[in-house]
This record gives C-alpha cells, sequence and structure tokens, in this order.
C-alpha cells in the first residue's frame, strides 16, 4: 500500500467517504463530499486511487462499486504511526502525552483500557 501522505485533500476526502460507507459507486461517493467536484473527476481521482493502490473497483451492473483495498484499522493504525513519527519523532509516549493533554476529557473505561495495554506491552517487553 502506498504512503498515506502521498493523498491529496480531495483524495482523502474520497477515502473517508469509501470507509464511512465501507464500498461505494461513484455518486455516493460525490453526495459524501464537502463542495464535491464532479462525477467525472470524482471517476478521475478514483482511478488515480487504484493506481496508488488505495481502493479497488468491482463491476455491479452499470456502476463500479468501489471498496478500500485495506482494512479501517490497517488504514489507522498506518496513519497514526506516520503522525506519531512525523511529530513526535517516533515518541509514543509524547503523543499519547499531546492528546491527553487536550480539551476532550478520557473516560475511566478509556483510561482503564490504557492501563490494561500498557501492562500488556511491560509484559511481552514491548
Amino acid at each position: 500500500m502506498s504512503d498515506p501522505t502521498e493523498l491529496s485533500r480531495r483524495e482523502r476526502q474520497i477515502m473517508d467517504a469509501i470507509f464511512a460507507q465501507g464500498e461505494a459507486t461513484v455518486n455516493q461517493i460525490v453526495a459524501a463530499l464537502p463542495d464535491p467536484p464532479t462525477p467525472m473527476a470524482v471517476r478521475r481521482m478514483l482511478h488515480i486511487l487504484k493506481e496508488k493502490g488505495f481502493v479497488k473497483g468491482r463491476q455491479d451492473g452499470r456502476e463500479v462499486v468501489y471498496s478500500p483495498r485495506q482494512s479501517r484499522e490497517n488504514a489507522g493504525k498506518r496513519a497514526l504511526q506516520h503522525v506519531i513519527d512525523t511529530f513526535f519523532g517516533g515518541a509514543v509516549d509524547e503523543a499519547l502525552a499531546a492528546h491527553l493533554a487536550g480539551r476532550k476529557p478520557v473516560s475511566p473505561e478509556q483510561l482503564s483500557r490504557l492501563d490494561y495495554l500498557i501492562e500488556q506491552a511491560r509484559k511481552e517487553g514491548r
């Protein structure tokens, strides 16, 4: 899979629309985009996304239905790793500290989950 930083703003919006729906036709993607371009422009961007390895298409009658080539979870992990590497020099603790210092409060359930994950990482030597 290509590097997520290779995506333009509009390509990211198209990928977001596809991830949100699981799979989508050109018209469904156009309907989900802010200030959408023409369907022909979206088709061209989807062709580029196919060449870059981000989407695949399958024929469904007269329509092509597009879906991501990797799961949302894997795409999210790659994007998060890119952010951590780019903005925090690979330091997970600094990234987490920055997130926790944000305005949105972390629920007790989320904190318990973080405690559990940290303990598992310690046990596994990660």
